[in-house]
């Protein structure tokens, strides 16, 4: 995908429309490319060249747009940061990629003349809002060039983006995707909805992970508005849906169950929405049922797919009633269910989701023994456990490392955590398998209930036994105020297992 191209003709298209809305300030097209082609000028006059490792590090805002399009212009490999990454996260991943630019906003926990020190690669800071130091200010930058479009001859092949991922699990690894690959989403939600330039689309996940940029291509291949937000929070998230009259949104599981457990959840008026899909994570179908009896004129979807694989890359048809499914392929991709042999299983038999066609990542960034144990004979090993039923739609089992062995039998923590979650009494769960020298491994239940409401631990654990095999009840719950979850919102059962460790 050539960025400024695309750019320039939505913009031709529909220059005066907002393009983004943030904290209530609209940016029209014409001003969106205006900043996009004013900052790539100025970073090409500094120095910045085709697939130059070029990092942001900010929270969700408009620059964090006009960065990202500014530097797919030029070609550039863009390296998003989280910026809840520390100091130490932030040095090790620039030192990795061999950064030569950072953007970034300072934070008093974070030394950007340190950091500089600390990555021998990395030239050049530019800085937004003040700063402390005497790097240049973001502003000054893109006021020194003026908004010419640049053409730079970019091929699919050329590395477009880095981006690193811990997932819920284990280091973080630099997925390369190339230019390419940016067609990957975009196609997706030509193929699986019927977004227009009509649409309203609200983010509040982080512009660093491949579900934020998800929404910025949408803006800027569809005509949409975007509305932006700095961080979820999910009254605020209700009120801007009132607000702007916004048509769909993607979110995570866990900012729905925030949402729905909102007091004033059911005052909002939620009918401009057509559809909403859950994506990143395992899902409840009580939970987006739920959902819909406040917009009951939406589409419920729900999709799967991973940062490796150019996501979506499975939703459910619009208008299906099959939400406990992901859905089906689109047609430019393969997947299939294998056993541990990489053998395909029959239908309705549950084995890890593998997937090959271009969308799949040209690897772990100079790893390729981790790339080599992922892609196999072409095929990318999700490590998510899944089954096709007969109409060939996908349903997900969970993870493969989230799999409990409990004295030989099979227990999917996603099972669980389901019926844990229609519990009137718990808002948040979480399921993992704790070592047991008797059984192998115990499933084992950490949980967070409602506000004002008590439970026990045996009244969880009753009410398990009433929809669960005698050995997928959980054998300990363990109540929390909060479980620990990653910035887009996924629960960190990593940390959960490790605390119970330690």
């Amino acid at each position: 995908m050539n960025i400024a191209n695309v750019l320039i003709s939505t913009t031709k298209k529909f220059h005066s429309k907002p393009a983004v809305i943030f904290k209530d300030q609209p940016i029209s097209f014409l001003a969106l490319s205006d900043n996009v082609f004013k900052l790539a000028n100025a970073l090409l006059k500094s120095g910045i060249k085709k697939s130059d490792k070029a990092a942001i590090y900010l929270p969700n805002n408009p620059e964090y747009i006009y960065s990202y399009l500014a530097l797919f212009s030029l070609g550039a490999t863009v390296v998003p940061l989280d910026y809840m990454l520390t100091e130490d996260e932030l040095a090790s991943c620039l030192s990795h990629c061999q950064g030569k630019l950072l953007i970034a906003k300072e934070k008093d926990s974070l030394s950007l003349e340190n950091l500089k020190k600390r990555v021998p690669s990395l030239e050049n800071i530019i800085v937004l809002g003040e700063s402390k130091s005497n790097f240049k200010s973001f502003q000054d930058v893109l006021n020194s060039a003026r908004p010419l479009p640049v053409e730079i001859e970019i091929d699919d092949h050329d590395p477009a983006l880095i981006m690193y991922t811990s997932g819920t699990t284990g280091s973080p690894k630099g997925i390369l995707l190339n230019y390419r690959h940016l067609d990957g989403s975009p196609k997706a939600m030509e193929y699986f909805v019927d977004l227009t330039d009509k649409d309203v689309k609200i983010s509040a996940l982080p512009l660093s992970h491949s579900a934020g940029l998800i929404y910025i291509q949408n803006c800027i291949c569809y005509g949409i508005t975007l509305v932006l937000m700095e961080r979820f929070q999910p009254l605020e998230f209700l009120k801007n849906i009132q607000k702007y009259r916004v048509t769909c949104f993607h979110l995570v599981p866990s900012m729905y169950y925030a949402i729905l457990h909102l007091k004033e959840f059911e005052s909002f008026d939620l009918s401009s929405l057509r559809w909403l899909v859950v994506f990143g994570a395992p899902s409840d179908p009580h939970l987006l049922r739920r959902f819909q009896q406040y917009c009951p004129r939406a589409h419920l979807l729900n999709g799967w797919g991973l940062t490796e694989t150019c996501p979506p890359n499975t939703v459910i048809p619009l208008g299906s009633k099959k939400i406990e499914s992901v859905g089906k392929p689109a047609p430019w991709m393969e997947i299939k269910v294998v056993g541990e042999d990489d053998n395909e299983l029959p239908q309705g038999q549950v084995g890890e989701i593998v997937i090959r066609g271009w969308v799949v990542m040209e690897g772990y960034y100079k790893d390729p023994e981790a790339t080599a144990e992922v892609i196999r004979n072409g095929w990318f090993h999700s490590g998510d456990l899944g089954r096709f039923d007969e109409e060939g739609f996908l349903y997900i089992a969970g993870r493969k490392k989230d799999m409990i062995k409990v004295s030989g039998e099979i227990v999917y923590s996603f099972e669980v955590e389901n019926v844990l979650l229609k519990h009137p009494a718990i808002q948040e769960a979480a399921v993992v398998g704790m070592p047991d020298q008797l059984r192998g491994e115990t499933v084992k239940a950490f949980v967070v209930s409602k506000k004002g409401l008590e439970v026990k631990s045996e009244d969880i654990r009753s009410f398990c036994r009433q929809h669960l095999a005698h050995f997928k009840v959980p054998h300990s719950v363990e109540f929390r105020d909060a479980l620990p979850k990653t910035p887009s919102g996924k629960i960190q059962k990593e940390k959960l297992k490790m605390q119970e460790v330690i």
